[in-house]
């Protein structure tokens, strides 16, 4: 038998294999480079979270409205639902006194155009619609009735600024107009019951009778001296000096035949200065009053107006 020797490989120097992986080892990633990596990724996720976390906070806090974003809105709303109440007051009065009076009425129809109370329900039907799209508008926070409501109070405070210098540039026609008014009112005066109303609380209050002077009452057709009923050459107990008969009783013939009468005996049954000069001191007497009123009414719409633009940017920017 052949026998056979078995020799043991001795491992030597130079026949060791390095089992250390080289980079031509695709599919195993080097030790070194995922520990560089998930340095890399210590150093940076921090950062990168901070970062974020900084960035979602100032994002929430440029959407949320601040103390006095919600104060101004509320106070508009408040302003307005205020206002359309009493638009639909004013709404309701003018709409009665037109139903009350048969305004509607086909032989009346044709005069409404003058009535008092069509220009109240006029006035009362254009302040509900503004302030009540001004009022949903600020609640709903609708970018289209703020914008409309802003541009009809823009309108509307350019409307009275243009009046207003008109009236200061015509002051000296003013009193043509007055008069052509009150000769209007006093012509219907037995026909109509508002203008009546006026009438009487004009002369009354002021104390006088007639536009110029007493004497005016013969433009009306009742108090004409022509006329056959008993109020012929009279004026109406408005411009009765003491109207009340004994202190409790009203005596509506006071005024009769006092056309007739001399300014001297007059004297003491009327009134005998007109309600034009009447007018005119009660405004000259009252000029600082009237001028406070008109600017604190313009200065509410002004700030309206302000409040309203500055909702408009909080909404757009949200």
């Amino acid at each position: 038998m052949r026998g056979h020797w078995v020799i043991k490989r001795i491992p030597l120097p130079w026949f060791s294999r390095d089992k250390s992986q080289n980079e031509s080892s695709p599919l195993i990633p080097k030790a070194s480079s995922a520990k560089e990596d998930a340095e890399e990724v210590d150093l940076v996720t921090p950062d990168c979270m901070e970062a974020g976390t900084t960035k979602g906070q100032d994002h929430n806090n440029s959407n949320s409205y601040s103390l006095i974003d919600y104060f101004l809105k509320y106070f508009l709303f408040l302003c307005n639902f205020m206002f359309t109440v009493l638009g639909l007051v004013v709404l309701g009065l003018g709409m009665w006194g037109l139903v009350s009076k048969e305004s509607f009425a086909q032989e009346k129809v044709g005069s409404i155009g003058t009535d008092p109370m069509l220009i109240l329900a006029t006035l009362g039907l254009v302040l509900t619609l503004l302030c009540l799209s001004g009022c949903v508008g600020t609640l709903r926070e609708n970018c289209c009735l703020l914008k409309l409501f802003s541009a009809v109070v823009l309108v509307l405070i350019t409307a009275q600024v243009l009046a207003a210098i008109m009236l200061y540039s015509l002051q000296d026609q003013i009193g043509n107009y007055l008069r052509s008014g009150m000769l209007t009112a006093m012509v219907h005066y037995q026909d109509d019951l508002d203008l009546r109303f006026i009438t009487d609380e004009i002369q009354s209050n002021l104390q006088c009778c007639g536009a110029d002077n007493y004497r005016d009452w013969d433009v009306n057709i009742y108090y004409n001296c022509s006329a056959p009923g008993v109020l012929a050459c009279g004026v109406p107990a408005t411009c009765c000096v003491d109207p009340l008969e004994n202190g409790t009783v009203w005596n509506s013939q006071c005024g009769v035949g006092a056309q007739l009468l001399d300014e001297f005996t007059a004297q003491s049954v009327i009134f005998l200065g007109g309600c034009l000069g009447g007018i005119s001191r009660w405004i000259e007497q009252h000029n600082g009053l009237i001028g406070t009123v008109a600017v604190v009414i313009v200065g509410v719409q002004i700030l309206t107006l302000l409040i309203t633009t500055r909702l408009l940017e909080t909404i757009q920017r949200h």
